[in-house]
């Protein structure tokens, strides 16, 4: 998508494919940086440290560690270390694990001294999969988008989104962002509600950035507007996004999810996840059994920003002496679920429905 009019994507190989460059999202909104990853181990900071997030973009970029590890060690020792190092950086996301299962797979029958490059041909592959994924996964929610829209007769479409499921999480497009997206290319007037997302803010840093970039209308709201948006009939849809999604339908996103779900189904207001088919984890037969990361507790105690005078400045709003819980994510059940936005095509939240897809 964009950034000040330039066509952007979120990771990218380097010209002579011996290093990988990301946007360094822990910058945004108020620096945009690159970082050129150089092996393994960079790419695995990146991952856990959130210079890159989002599920896809995670699947991604542990793909692109694997190819970079290649150039140091292309053993069956070293690959089997360099998915072992990479799967441990974010529990929650499924896609890390597909896309080291994907690669491991693809590498693992080849010999060592042709693993090198064809890791980093694979890693590109994965990543134009992706692109291509998420855009169609713009087509299926385009037409539920552009369906609510005749309703509102002319007057903006309004949409609830929560953390960022937008391009800056995918290579390209996102996954709850791509239907928005689609739907603005198609000319229907839409303006998007976007929840700050404590306590990283994602909503607020990412989500707020890229729509502004996009020329999207849309403002933003701290995490508990949302139910009283609803409530007043000020959200016409919710849209998020996924890290994981069992088979019965319980999807796993930010933490702060469930509770939109819950106003969104006391209130009438359609709740739709979008996400691709590799986010879903069919050995789990319900969201229950999804392990939820716990992460630090100074995410919860400090908050990071701007200062007028243009530094970048992280303050404590806790007393020292108060501890923090900071679970990363919650589950939302399926029966809050209107319906789960694919590259497939959209389903039903329940186990029989969602059954083709495994």
């Amino acid at each position: 998508m964009l950034i000040a009019g330039e066509k952007r994507t979120t990771i990218w190989p380097d010209a002579d494919g011996n290093g990988v460059f990301i946007i360094d999202q822990t910058r945004l909104p108020h620096r945009i940086e690159t970082v050129l990853l150089r092996n393994l181990d960079d790419a695995a900071r990146a991952i856990k440290d959130m210079l890159v997030r989002g599920a896809p973009l995670i699947g991604v970029t542990a793909a692109y560690g694997v190819a970079l590890a290649m150039r140091a060690d292309a053993s069956d020792d070293g690959l089997a270390r360099a998915r072992e190092v990479l799967r441990k950086t974010r529990p929650t996301a499924v896609n890390l694990a597909w896309a080291l299962e994907q690669i491991g797979q693809f590498l693992a029958q080849m010999p060592e001294e042709l693993r090198r490059d064809s890791a980093m041909t694979f890693a590109k592959h994965l990543a134009e999969k992706d692109i291509a994924c998420n855009s169609a996964i713009g087509d299926n929610g385009l037409a539920i988008l552009r369906t609510l829209a005749e309703k509102r007769e002319g007057k903006p479409l309004r949409i609830l989104t929560h953390c960022n499921a937008g391009w800056l999480a995918t290579v390209d497009w996102g996954t709850a962002t791509a239907p928005i997206y689609k739907a603005q290319a198609a000319g229907i007037p839409l303006h998007v509600f976007v929840d700050e997302t404590r306590p990283r803010n994602q909503g607020a840093f990412l989500t707020a950035f890229e729509l502004g970039q996009q020329g999207v209308s849309h403002e933003l709201i701290v995490d508990n507007a949302g139910g009283h948006l609803m409530q007043h009939g000020e959200v016409d849809v919710c849209i998020v996004g996924a890290d994981r999604i069992a088979a019965n339908g319980d999807a796993c996103n930010k933490i702060g999810t469930y509770l939109k779900a819950l106003a969104a189904k006391d209130n009438g207001v359609p709740f739709y996840v979008a996400a691709p088919v590799s986010t879903f984890d069919f050995a789990l037969a319900s969201g229950s059994l999804i392990p939820i990361e716990e992460r630090a507790q100074d995410e919860v105690t400090h908050m990071s920003g701007e200062a007028d005078s243009g530094e970048l400045v992280t303050v404590r709003i806790a007393p020292k002496t108060t501890p923090a819980k900071n679970p990363g994510f919650d589950v939302t059940p399926a029966r809050l679920v209107t319906g789960i936005i694919t590259e497939k095509g959209v389903f039903a939240a329940d186990a029989q429905a969602l059954a083709a897809l495994s």
